[in-house]
C-alpha cells in the first residue's frame, strides 16, 4: 500500500505524538509499504523533501505561527497532490489541517483513519482561545469524514469530550513502543556521565517541560521524599529551555528547581539521543508521570520504563492510568496531589521488588511491527466495506 501519514510536527521534533508517528511509519515501511509523511517545515533548516530510513518526509513551509500552531499557505495544494498519489490516509490529531485532508480522502475514496492522541487544551488568552476553537472545529469535521478513529485505550475515549461522541468509529490499538537492549557497559557509562556521585534513588522524568506535565507536583512532593532519601535525585530528560509556549511556565518554576540543582537533587539531562534512552531508564529506580490533564492520553514513557524493569508512578487520569493498571508495575495517585505522589514514590522505593514484572511479556504487546499489522488490517477492513458499499 501507499500510505500517507499527516501531522503538524514530525521528527526531529520530540514529543510522544512524533515518536509514535515515526515508529509506526518506519514499521510500515519495513513491512514493504510506501510511506509518505506530510508535515510542517517548522524550522527553516529542515529539508522540504527527504528520505529517512525508508520513509519519505515532505515538509510544507510555515508562513507564521499561532501559539503552538503553524499556518502553511501551500498545505492545501500539496495535500491534494499527495492524497491523490496514495492509497490510504492516516491523520494524527489534534491537527488544524486534518479536516481538509480527510475531506480529500472522501472525495477520492481513500480509506482514512484518524489516530487521536489527546484532547487539546490551549494556554489562556484570546488568541489561544480562538486557535483552540478553530482546531476543535477542524477535528470535528475530520472525525465526520474519517472512516475510523484509533486511540490507545477505551478508558481515554470514554472520558474524552471529543472521542465519546464517536465511539461507533472507535478502534483501540496500543501505541508502538520499542527500545533496543542496553548493555551493562552502556548503563555504567551513562551513570558515570550523568550521576558520577552515585546518588540514589533516581527518579526519572521524560517529557517536554510543559504545563500539562505537572512538574510542580513533583517539586511539591520532593521534600517528603528527600526527608527519607536525602541523596535522591530527579533526572529530567527532554527539552526544558525555550519550549514553544512554555517559557513563562519554566521561568516560574526554575527558581525552585535551581535550589535542588545546587544541592544535587535535580539534574537536567536535556535532549539525549534515542540510543541512550535505554541506558537512562536502566539507571532509574522509579519513573514519575505527574500529568495534570487530558492532553496526556497514555504516557508511552511508562511502558518504555517498564520494559527496562522500572516501575512507574502516574496520575489517575483517563488513559495515563492504564499502563500501571494493565501491567501492575507501579502506582497511581490523584492528579495534582503532591502528598499522594510522595507516598507512592516512597512505597515503591521502600519495596521496589514488589512492583517489578517480567519486562519481555510487556514489550511484546507494543512492538511496532505488531502495531503496524493492526493498522494494515484496519485499512483492508475499510477497503472491503467501501467495496461492498459500491456493489
Amino acid at each position: 500500500m501507499r500510505i500517507l501519514s499527516v501531522l503538524t510536527y514530525y521528527r526531529p521534533h520530540a514529543s510522544g505524538l512524533t515518536i509514535y508517528a515515526e515508529r509506526l511509519a518506519k514499521a510500515l515501511a519495513r513491512r514493504g509499504h510506501q510511506v509518505t509523511v506530510m508535515t510542517s517545515q517548522y524550522t527553516n533548516d529542515l529539508p522540504l523533501d527527504e528520505m529517512i530510513e525508508g520513509v519519505r518526509v515532505v515538509r510544507v513551509p510555515v508562513a507564521f505561527r499561532v501559539s503552538k500552531g503553524v499556518v502553511m499557505p501551500r498545505f492545501g495544494r500539496m495535500a491534494t497532490d499527495l492524497v491523490r498519489e496514495n492509497d490510504v490516509i492516516q491523520l494524527h490529531l489534534p491537527q488544524f489541517d486534518a479536516a481538509g485532508v480527510a475531506f480529500r480522502g472522501r472525495i477520492w475514496e481513500k480509506p482514512t483513519i484518524i489516530t487521536y492522541h489527546c484532547d487539546l487544551l490551549m494556554p489562556p488568552g484570546l488568541l489561544s482561545w480562538a486557535a483552540n476553537q478553530g482546531i476543535l472545529l477542524m477535528n470535528e469535521l475530520a472525525a465526520r469524514f474519517a472512516h475510523r478513529i484509533v486511540t490507545n485505550t477505551r478508558d481515554y475515549a470514554e472520558h474524552s469530550p471529543f472521542l465519546k461522541r464517536y465511539l461507533g468509529k472507535l478502534k483501540v490499538i496500543p501505541p508502538p513502543i520499542e527500545l533496543p537492549p542496553v548493555t551493562p557497559d552502556a548503563a555504567h557509562g551513562f551513570a558515570q556521565k550523568y550521576n558520577p556521585d552515585g546518588r540514589r534513588p533516581v527518579i526519572g522524568l521524560a517529557s517536554r517541560f510543559a504545563t500539562e506535565k505537572g512538574v510542580e507536583v513533583l517539586l511539591d512532593a520532593l521534600p517528603a521524599v528527600l526527608k527519607e532519601y536525602p541523596r535522591a535525585q530527579v533526572q529530567f530528560v527532554g527539552a526544558y529551555k525555550n519550549v514553544v509556549g512554555e517559557e513563562a511556565y519554566f521561568a516560574r518554576l526554575y527558581p525552585r528547581i535551581q535550589e535542588y540543582e545546587k544541592a544535587g537533587n535535580w539534574k537536567f539531562l536535556g535532549f539525549i539521543p534515542d540510543a541512550d534512552m535505554p541506558a537512562f531508564f536502566s539507571n532509574l529506580d522509579v519513573l514519575a508521570l505527574p500529568s495534570l490533564n487530558s492532553t496526556e492520553s497514555f504516557g508511552i514513557v511508562q511502558i518504555e520504563a517498564m520494559t527496562k524493569g522500572v516501575p512507574a508512578v502516574a496520575s489517575d487520569i483517563p488513559g495515563v492510568r492504564q499502563p500501571v493498571k494493565m501491567h501492575g508495575m507501579g502506582k497511581i495517585f490523584p492528579a495534582g496531589d503532591a502528598a499522594a505522589l510522595a507516598g507512592c514514590l516512597l512505597e515503591i522505593l521502600g519495596n521496589r521488588q514488589a512492583f517489578i514484572r517480567e519486562p519481555q511479556s510487556i514489550q511484546l504487546q507494543y512492538l511496532p511491527d505488531t502495531i503496524a499489522e493492526n493498522y494494515e488490517r484496519l485499512f483492508l477492513e475499510i477497503k472491503d466495506e467501501m467495496k461492498a458499499a459500491r456493489s
